[in-house]
């Protein structure tokens, strides 16, 4: 009997990049090294695990699209103007994100969020105002307690969000008009903004060089945040991500955070008016955003959130407590749109009982949902608020600037959002296939 061994083929010693290698964890932790970390990102992406690809994709060929038929869209003057018209929404996109993790829908937020902002100005109105540090207190406490009670009718009642939340919608409405008409008798239903600090949250800017020095801290702040977390992993013999996909997520923050800054500095002013610099609202949402993906990304409560969102009876045989972690997250929700109130309070300049309430809670959840955050539950993060807000608020400037009214933007912003939503049931199939 021969006791020969055969040699195996040379190409069955090499490494392979398979769906279930993929699958074990994070692209950029699992890798050792970027060549391996693109192959991990291909192979998932083939598997339907494309991320925030397509989001990206649609938006570069809307954006082409529509500097192609007008060529102002690119502008200075106008991309500042898109980030102001898409910070109220992407603000709330992040407001619906919480809910939406756990599989739930807040439809109150378009009207809490006016209802706080309308306490907030009638603080600040004259002849003796509130410190503005209270007004906005009062007004982001509002809808924080409002969409938290739902949250306790919803877990403790064990009532369906979708109906709870169209019940708060319609008090909230009401609330609306009743606190409207004793903060402004006289005011036809309007209040105005009475005070400076917050109307330059929409309408002032950091000065050019202050917008340098921001953008150079804030880079620099990851780096050393990225750098020091990786160090750490590896001294406690944890996987960490290769130093050069490190440096490679690094490099990205630093052009986009100089084309921010080239584009904001540019003049934009009309005649012989000057005005230059980054919004502060692009400050505020980037301060927003980071703190609520570190919440989700980095805390108990954020891992809690996912699991309950992926299959609640799990989690609840695992010890989670289901009904705090889902109370507390509407009510981060209502805290969000407070913030969001806020914010389109000073892009207006007055806020009044004709807010479209409605419409703009529906443009939330398309801003989530267009973005990457599942309506099922389980899956997403603050980013896709941030990108589906821009797109849907790059569909409204385009076609305003293209002269067209508001049967062609929800008829875009619907077919975007359709699109969207079948990209995320097809992915969603391929990669239960694939497992």
């Amino acid at each position: 009997m021969s006791t020969d061994v055969q040699e195996p083929p040379p190409e069955a010693t090499e490494p392979d990049v398979t769906a279930s290698e993929a699958a074990l964890g994070p692209p950029d932790v699992i890798a050792d090294s970027l060549g391996e970390y693109v192959k991990i990102w291909i192979s998932r992406v083939r598997n339907g695990e494309s991320g925030a690809l397509p989001v990206i994709l649609g938006l570069v060929a809307i954006v082409i699209y529509f500097q192609a038929r007008s060529s102002l869209f690119l502008s200075a003057g106008n991309l500042v103007n898109l980030t102001t018209q898409a910070a109220f929404i992407i603000m709330l996109g992040m407001a619906e994100v919480f809910v939406l993790l756990l599989g739930e829908i807040d439809l109150s937020i378009g009207y809490t969020s006016a209802l706080g902002a309308t306490f907030t100005c009638w603080l600040l109105l004259p002849p003796n105002p509130a410190p503005w540090p209270l007004a906005v207190l009062v007004g982001l406490a509002v809808p924080a307690i409002f969409s938290g009670l739902e949250g306790v009718m919803v877990t403790r009642l064990r009532l369906p969000s979708f109906v709870v939340t169209l019940a708060g919608q319609l008090l909230a409405f009401g609330l609306l008009l009743e606190v409207m008409n004793s903060a402004a008798p006289s005011g036809g239903g309007s209040i105005r903004l009475f005070n400076n600090v917050l109307s330059n949250i929409e309408g002032g800017a950091l000065s050019p060089l202050a917008s340098w020095i921001v953008m150079i801290v804030a880079v620099a702040l990851a780096a050393v945040t990225f750098l020091v977390r990786d160090t750490r992993r590896r001294a406690s013999n944890l996987t960490a991500p290769p130093l050069s996909v490190t440096l490679l997520k690094i490099a990205v923050m630093a052009v986009a955070g100089v084309l921010v800054v080239l584009v904001g500095n540019k003049d934009r002013g009309v005649g012989l008016t000057v005005v230059r610099g980054v919004p502060w609202v692009v400050l505020l949402v980037l301060v927003v955003v980071i703190a609520w993906s570190f919440l989700l990304g980095r805390t108990r409560f954020g891992r809690y959130v996912y699991a309950i969102g992926g299959n609640a009876e799990a989690s609840r045989r695992a010890g989670i407590n289901l009904s705090r972690i889902r109370v507390l997250a509407f009510t981060l929700c209502g805290l969000t749109a407070g913030i969001m109130g806020i914010i389109y309070t000073s892009y207006l300049g007055s806020i009044s009982t004709g807010v479209p309430g409605g419409n703009n809670v529906l443009y939330a959840v398309a801003a989530a949902v267009i973005g990457g955050t599942s309506l099922f539950g389980g899956r997403g993060k603050m980013l896709d608020a941030v990108l589906g807000g821009i797109i849907v608020a790059v569909i409204y400037n385009g076609l305003q600037l293209l002269g067209l009214g508001a049967a062609p933007q929800n008829i875009w912003t619907a077919v975007v959002l359709l699109a969207a939503v079948t990209v995320d049931t097809l992915a969603r199939r391929r990669s239960t296939s694939a497992s």
